[in-house]
């Protein structure tokens, strides 16, 4: 369920996110259609947008026709105030967005920080930074397991930065190599391997098991030979015989948590029903946060009352998962919710839905409790009218 809100024609040429995520009256700052002057004015950040809005009119005013708008909405967002500051740690601002401040903003921590640790900033523009960030940065960096599993360049940069403290790096690369990623061009990630499985590691390495590219490949030839190849939509999948589908499950169990969190990156549908079950809690999160995911697997998820937690909590902080009714539905019916969660979202139910959630034995006590007292506020003055 991609993230990324598709160009249309009132986006500049070639800018990747779209002006309708801009408030209808603000979009003209941004149309190149629109009078110079207009465009000057949010390229200066003289226009009322909100942070999130006024990150995402600078970046599109980055692609503007005219060279002038062009520079001046570099000059502003290098230059950021604190005014917009809290749009950088917003998780619903477009990943293009978020990776093209964080270079901009890479000398001043408090900024860097934000971005770093927002889950959609791209893992591409972590690493371009990872080589000379200050320690604060690194120490950031390399705590982000997930980030550091899921895009090895991260590990390699950090690896070169002067400034990353040995203590750092040693435990990063002794989580990496447990983790299963191997990365024989690093010296750091070698002396790991030796402290992590002792001195014969060097010579002959512990068998890392299958790797997603390997999996994948199974998968995709498993749906070949049904005659039902797999579609990344909202249809279902091929469906995959039993004993292979048990010969697939044992493979994935053996695999290493790195080569998991890449398959469920970039893996099929099938791959990431399989891995959103797993017990590591940054496989699943990886499923969840997958760029490929779609509508359907969320609703599965947000319905299922075993889900991790911290799977469940991503779909109900995700501003694009809500969007669906559907989904917010499954999430007032799933116990795990929590209430302060829950009751945000009745408020946006319609009446017939919200006197079924009140009846609904399904729906956790205390939520239900609530959906009553909200239908019989909306009943009083019908009664009194009687």
């Amino acid at each position: 369920m991609s993230t990324a809100p598709q160009t249309t024609p009132s986006a500049a040429g070639g800018c990747p996110i779209s002006a309708e995520l801009l408030p209808p009256n603000m979009r003209k700052h941004v149309d190149p259609a629109a009078p110079a002057p207009l465009r000057m004015m949010a390229a200066k950040s003289l226009v009322p947008l909100a942070p999130a809005d006024m990150l995402c009119a600078l970046f599109m005013l980055t692609f503007d026709p005219d060279e002038g708008v062009r520079e001046t909405a570099s000059k502003t967002a290098a230059a950021l105030t604190d005014r917009f500051s809290a749009g950088l740690r917003d998780e619903n601002v477009p990943a293009p967005v978020l990776g093209w401040f964080l270079p901009l903003l890479r000398a001043k921590d408090a900024y860097a920080e934000m971005l770093v640790l927002n889950p959609t900033t791209p893992d591409e523009a972590v690493a371009e930074i990872a080589r000379d960030c200050s320690p604060k940065i690194a120490e950031i960096i390399g705590q982000n397991q997930l980030r550091v599993l899921r895009h090895e360049n991260i590990i390699r940069n950090l690896c070169t930065n002067p400034n990353a403290s040995p203590a750092l790096l040693d435990n990063v690369c002794d989580f990496a190599v447990r983790s299963g990623v191997a990365l024989a061009d690093v010296p750091q990630m070698q002396a790991a391997r030796v402290r992590v499985f002792g001195p014969q590691a060097a010579a002959a390495p512990p068998d890392p098991g299958p790797t997603a590219e390997e999996i994948l490949k199974e998968l995709q030839e498993v749906a070949a030979a049904t005659g039902k190849p797999e579609a990344e939509g909202e249809g279902e999948a091929a469906p995959i015989p039993e004993a292979k589908k048990l010969s697939l499950t044992q493979r994935i169990m053996k695999m290493s948590i790195a080569q998991k969190i890449k398959l469920a990156t970039l893996g099929n549908k099938e791959a990431r029903s399989f891995l959103i079950r797993d017990t590591n809690k940054l496989v699943c999160t990886a499923v969840i946060r997958s760029p490929r995911i779609t509508e359907g697997e969320v609703l599965n998820s947000a319905s299922n009352k075993a889900v991790n937690e911290e799977v469940l909590r991503i779909i109900y902080n995700s501003r694009e998962f809500t969007k669906s009714y559907k989904i917010k539905m499954a999430l007032l019916k799933n116990p795990r919710l929590p209430l302060s969660v829950g009751m945000k979202f009745l408020n946006t139910l319609r009446e017939n839905d919200l006197k079924d959630l009140s009846r609904d034995k399904n729906v956790p006590a205390a939520l239900q409790g609530v959906a009553k007292k909200m239908v019989e506020k909306k009943n009083e003055p019908k009664k009194e009218e009687k």
